[in-house]
């Protein structure tokens, strides 16, 4: 199914997602203030529980944020005890950022009231339709992967 061809629906999808974009950002921040740290660093140590041990660069490369700005990041994040710089075991020239497992646990605790009010939400829909939810969600993340890297907008035309 083409956009295009159901323009009613889909300038509905869009106008909501960005509604949802903002509540999660408002959400995000929420937590974030509650644990003393800015979104941006709240969201980073998310990604390191996500992913596990990052190098810069590869922070840089998910974020999209610049050297220097990952390294502020980095040392934030450090100074607030989320994180912390090991030596790569395989490559001592890399330096490896290791998610802290106990203080990640302060931000898993700010999604479970959320994720059991999404794992009820999900329970009205029927398998083939939480399927078909999942791979418009893993395609929206996928689209907006590719505009982080900058690289999205020659892609679709």
């Amino acid at each position: 199914m083409e956009f295009s061809n159901h323009p009613e629906p889909s300038n509905d999808v869009t106008k909501n997602l960005r509604k949802l974009s903002t509540r999660m950002v408002l959400f995000q921040q929420k937590a974030a203030q509650s644990i003393g740290l800015v979104v941006t660093d709240f969201k980073t140590a998310d990604i390191l529980n996500e992913n596990g041990p990052l190098t810069a660069g590869e922070l840089g490369n998910i974020t999209g944020l610049s050297t220097g700005s990952v390294t502020a990041l980095i040392d934030r994040l450090e100074h607030a005890g989320f994180v912390k710089r090991e030596r790569d075991p395989n490559d001592r020239r890399r330096v490896m950022i290791i998610p802290v497992k106990e203080k990640l646990k302060n931000i898993k605790e700010h999604y479970t009231s959320l994720n059991d009010q999404m794992i009820k939400l999900c329970a009205q829909y029927t398998e083939k339709e939480l399927s078909l939810i999942i791979g418009f969600i893993e395609k929206t993340i996928a689209i907006h992967e590719k505009e982080i890297r900058g690289t999205g907008k020659e892609e679709t035309e």
